[in-house]
């Protein structure tokens, strides 16, 4: 069983111009941790999302994403609104995104309410994205991490930093630090080393990250440049997979999320000592599945992440 926090949003994804040159906008469900949720559905895996859902036409249109994607929905619906993110794509399908989120229906969480929404047998609690940057929900998702860690839950993070939405730099970056101390896993993208570890070279940001976490399996995904996996036994990179039509790059990182979460409850890793003896000829392995899974996430619009089936092929 993995257990997803996190928020859940419309993507409101720049399409083509109208006749009149007016923009034209696709409303497409989407979040980081919504999509790890999903992706990790499509995979096969046994996945419940513990965020609340609005009840308006937004939240329906997100409910029936996870449904159809075999992901349980553990919150009850309740009456604030969606999040909105309105997403502006590159020539090349790069993603740049707005954010409209204040007192909205996924940050309407509680210490109490997210520990009665975890089901009793998660192997693996995954948290991310927007929900740590600020306020009352931040904290609840923090406590209910070492909560869960506490009680022998293999914990999973994915910062995946958004700067535009960060107005205290400070208060954000320790409790990420909080995070990273109780994670068993830890995905960062280069950017978001970069942020979080400024004016220093890669190597070097990379090295002080490490120094912070505990995680017995941290993963530095590198865009183009493909990924790194550092383990007990060493560390590997493995190149991007290639990608047949670029159409964007929604979803990507969260789909090499969801594979790696399969790998460890399919291989039985569930808990710090196993994950930890993983040898570089798995980490090599699931690595490179990962990436295979988000080039095929590229190759569709939105975060549509692939089903096994595809993966398999």
């Amino acid at each position: 069983m993995i257990a997803v926090g996190g928020e859940n949003l419309i993507d409101l994804v720049s399409g083509k111009h109208t006749d009149d040159e007016q923009p034209h906008y696709l409303a497409i469900p989407g979040g980081g941790p919504f999509n790890v949720a999903m992706a990790a559905g499509r995979q096969g895996c046994d996945v419940t999302y513990v965020t609340p859902i609005s009840i308006d036409a937004f939240g329906d249109l997100l409910a029936a994403r996870l449904i159809e994607s075999n992901v349980a929905v553990a919150a009850p619906r309740v009456q604030q609104p969606t999040s909105l993110a309105v997403v502006s794509l590159t020539a090349d399908g790069v993603a740049s995104y707005s954010f409209h989120r204040n007192g909205t229906a996924e940050r309407q969480v509680t210490r109490e309410t997210l520990a009665s929404h975890v089901p009793s047998e998660t192997n693996i609690f995954h948290i991310g994205g927007l929900a740590l940057i600020e306020g009352d929900d931040a904290e609840a998702w923090k406590a209910e991490f070492q909560r869960c860690k506490d009680a022998g839950i293999l914990t999973s993070l994915d910062p995946n930093v958004r700067p535009a939405l960060i107005h205290d730099r400070s208060q954000y970056v320790a409790r990420l630090h909080e995070l990273m101390n109780s994670a068993d896993i830890v995905k960062l993208s280069d950017e978001d080393l970069h942020w979080l570890y400024p004016d220093r070279p890669l190597e070097q940001a990379l090295a002080d990250c490490r120094a912070d976490c505990n995680a017995a399996l941290f993963i530095l995904t590198l865009g183009a440049a493909g990924a790194r996996g550092f383990v007990e036994a060493g560390d590997v990179h493995v190149p991007s997979a290639t990608i047949d039509i670029m159409v964007d790059t929604v979803g990507a990182g969260d789909t090499f999320m969801a594979t790696i979460l399969r790998w460890i409850i399919e291989t039985g890793r569930i808990t710090p000592e196993t994950l930890g003896t993983t040898d570089i000829d798995a980490l090599t392995t699931v690595l490179s599945a990962a990436a295979k899974a988000a080039a095929l996430n590229c190759e569709e619009s939105g975060c549509n992440p692939p089903w096994r089936n595809q993966l398999a092929d």
